[in-house]
């Protein structure tokens, strides 16, 4: 005997729920019923005993009564007002009679009370009702108790739990993902995305050749399965992409489902958690069941860090995600992987990804998705520019070297900032002058035109920027000058230095370093030597120095006090975080000191640099003041006057 059970369509199953409504109907019906009982009344009811109500008939102090079936209602004599006074000489006649007028009904309305008293069978009640002439009747109804019962009870549940509904559905539409209403808690809303929808392929990615080097293997085990297992190998399960933010991690995702030709599945981490308990854990079967019946396919899970977090047994845990995060480790165990189906995840925070997500089995690859290099930055600007129309005369390579450190989303805000830029200037192809403004715009934003500095405080930011400059040009280990201005920005910056390096540095020594923070106390330093004064000017100088001498100290053992003693780590590596130490309070002070060691001897030395090039800093300065920018050519010509003493 077959003992499975035919899908006779859909389950009639109560969804959850819906008996807390009910209930709720009906406990709001009941009290509704309750108000409009009183109401009815048509004013207070108080009761009282059955011999009390038969002394208020002895001395004719009641008008009518109403024999019900279970009780008399019964309603007292008013007390007959008092007779009107005559107002005195000094009181106004009709003032008088309006306070009188408005007594007399307030005083009626506080006597409307009525009393009830249960009803008891005496037949000697009718005779004195009679003698003591008190009107009574008995209501009569001709409604019918069915029709009562529905008006009263049945139509006010429907109602109310109609109502309860609605409200439901909405909240679930809006919470539930928006399309399937109360019943599509459960389903996952993952987009799904055809190679012919995505248009994306490894040609469309540049500057990460070692990420696509290994993604391309998954491609090919999709492509020719037999190829590997024929030798035994068998396919990853997953990947985990781990990098910067903005260096292409969702763009390579889109290029394996591309270049792969099959369904690709892409959602987000936060996609799966809900106020709800259970939730989120429902919506990854639902994924899983769905990539399943469409495999081969590739499931790409952006930020998986929301959901993937260590479970740390730590207070103030989430349930909601804890259940997704058991799911979804659950269901990657459970597929079988020769069907094609292959796991993509992304972060930028692998640090506090759990330790079960991360083993072999589940998520089989780390690939790490880097800021790219001098030649990566080259390959993705040649990318972003195939759309746009370019000058012949632009050089690439040198907008590569300016843009050390930029991922490819800034690459491509670069290219599409300065065609804006040749836009507004009515030109009708992108120039090295718009690529270099785009930089400048990306670095320190837009010039702020309205802002205008007196004649002191434009002489001010003058030496300043010139003291960085004249630093940068008489030490050893820095990179040249491009360009000085003291045009105003949008980000806050009064004037700027660029420096252009001559190649990309990977390493940095410790006398680059003492040079480079030399540089930055230069400005400050400038200010001191000609004005005597110091200014708000400096304060990015001072932290970025204050950064730099940290990490020599912590984490580069690059301090004579602490030696080669790793003194602290950093939180979120890709996400540039915060120290954390590593050692007691007492050594934390003695790393303050040495950090302001290192700041007071570059300081000096800044100092001792501008002294020595006084007539320098001064004809450069003034040359600047009169232009307000100028190209690293016409500094150096300056500076060529002035050797080096």
């Amino acid at each position: 005997m077959n003992d499975k059970k035919k899908n006779t369509g859909p389950s009639m199953k109560m969804p959850p729920g819906i008996m807390s409504y009910l209930v709720v109907a009906v406990i709001v019906t009941l009290l509704i019923n309750t108000v409009m009982s009183v109401l009815s009344n048509g004013g207070t009811l108080k009761e009282i005993k059955y011999n009390e109500f038969l002394a208020m008939l002895k001395n004719n102090e009641i008008t009518s009564v109403e024999i019900q079936a279970d009780r008399i209602i019964i309603t007292p004599k008013e007390e007959e007002a008092p007779a009107n006074s005559i107002p005195s000489p000094t009181e106004d006649p009709f003032t008088t009679l309006f306070e009188q007028t408005q007594g007399a009904t307030a005083e009626r309305a506080a006597k409307t009370t009525k009393y009830y008293t249960g009803y008891i069978y005496d037949a000697d009640l009718l005779k004195e009702l009679n003698s003591r002439n008190v009107e009574y009747s008995t209501p009569v109804s001709n409604r019918n108790p069915l029709l009562d019962f529905f008006i009263s009870w049945v139509l006010p549940i429907m109602v109310l739990y109609g109502l309860s509904m609605v409200l439901l559905n909405s909240l679930s539409k809006k919470m539930g993902g928006g399309k399937g209403g109360f019943m599509s808690f459960g389903q996952s809303n993952a987009k799904v995305y055809v190679e012919k929808k995505t248009g994306i392929t490894f040609d469309d990615v540049a500057g990460q050749e070692e990420a696509k080097e290994s993604l391309m293997e998954i491609v090919d085990f999709l492509h020719n399965p037999d190829k590997y297992t024929d030798i035994g190998a068998k396919q990853p399960k997953g990947a985990l992409l781990v990098g910067p933010p903005g260096t292409g991690k969702t763009l390579l995702a889109k290029a394996v489902a591309g270049e792969a030709n099959v369904a690709f599945f892409s959602l987000s981490g936060s996609d799966f958690v809900e106020m709800f308990v259970g939730v989120g854990a429902s919506r990854v079967r639902d994924l899983f069941k769905q990539a399943n019946q469409m495999a081969p396919c590739i499931v790409f899970i952006d930020e998986i860090d929301a959901i993937g977090k260590s479970r740390d047994g730590q207070m103030g845990g989430n349930d909601e995600r804890e259940q997704t995060l058991n799911q979804l480790l659950s269901e990657m165990d459970g597929f079988d992987s020769s069907k094609g189906v292959v796991i993509l995840a992304a972060t930028n925070r692998p640090e506090i990804l759990d330790r079960a997500l991360l083993r072999p089995g589940r998520f089989d690859r780390r690939i790490i998705v880097e800021r790219p290099d001098l030649k990566g930055r080259e390959e993705i600007l040649k990318v972003h520019v195939k759309k746009v129309k370019m000058s012949p005369e632009v050089d690439l390579k040198k907008i590569a070297l300016a843009t050390s450190g930029a991922a490819g989303a800034d690459l491509a805000n670069i290219v599409n900032e300065a065609a804006l830029t040749a836009v507004r200037m009515h030109r009708i192809e992108v120039t090295q002058e718009d690529m270099m403004e785009a930089v400048e715009v990306i670095v320190a934003g837009k010039e702020k035109k309205d802002r205008i500095m007196t004649e002191k405080e434009k002489r001010i930011v003058a030496f300043h920027e010139v003291g960085h400059a004249l630093a940068t040009a008489r030490q050893k280990n820095t990179q040249p000058v491009q360009k000085i201005t003291i045009v105003p920005r949008t980000m806050g910056s009064l004037g700027y230095v660029i420096q252009m390096p001559e190649e990309e540095h990977f390493l940095m020594t410790k006398e680059e370093m003492l040079d480079q923070i030399t540089v930055c106390m230069a400005g400050r330093a400038a200010e001191e030597t000609v004005f005597s004064l110091q200014t708000t000017g400096a304060a990015n100088d001072i932290e970025q120095a204050t950064k730099m001498a940290r990490n020599m100290v912590s984490l580069y053992g690059m301090s004579d006090r602490f030696g080669m003693m790793g003194l602290s780590s950093i939180e979120n590596q890709y996400l540039e975080g915060r120290h954390i130490s590593l050692v007691s309070q007492i050594t934390e002070a003695d790393v303050d000191k040495a950090v302001g060691e290192i700041i007071s001897a570059c300081y000096q030395k800044a100092k001792d640099i501008l002294a020595k090039d006084n007539e320098a800093l001064t004809e450069i300065a003034e040359f600047l003041i009169g232009k307000e920018t100028i190209t690293g050519e016409e500094f150096m010509e300056i500076l060529a006057k002035h050797p080096a003493t």
